[in-house]
């Protein structure tokens, strides 16, 4: 049985809240989980103690039995301290601008540096 520690949705309609949990990864999103080990308000500012709620010892727990963690849990978990940091790109390559607007641009440069000299 593969384990994760995964996030499971939860409040109202526009007003998100979810519970971290530990579920076999073939059941269902907000379905069967086996423990609750966290909560997650991203309603709150990032700098609220409250927004991301963990209990260290159980998740210790699960990640040395094996429990994979999704990569915004991961996140969570790096951010705490309880796993390594996953490494992550801030700009992804597919919304980079194409060839042709990064001539253009390149364009523009040499043209504003010309007019300014």
């Amino acid at each position: 049985m593969s384990l994760k520690i995964r996030l499971a949705r939860a409040g109202a309609k526009k007003r998100p809240y979810y519970h971290i949990v530990v579920a076999d990864s073939r059941s269902p999103r907000d379905g069967r989980f086996i423990e609750k080990v966290g909560a997650y308000n991203p309603m709150l500012p990032s700098d609220h103690a409250e927004r991301v709620r963990l209990t260290e010892e159980r998740i210790k727990h699960w990640l040395s039995e094996g429990a994979q963690p999704t990569d915004r849990v991961a996140r969570f978990l790096g951010n705490a301290g309880l796993a390594p940091k996953p490494a992550y790109r801030e700009q992804p390559k597919k919304s980079a601008p194409k060839k042709k607007a990064q001539e253009r641009a390149a364009e523009a440069a040499k043209a504003a540096e010309a007019a300014a000299a």
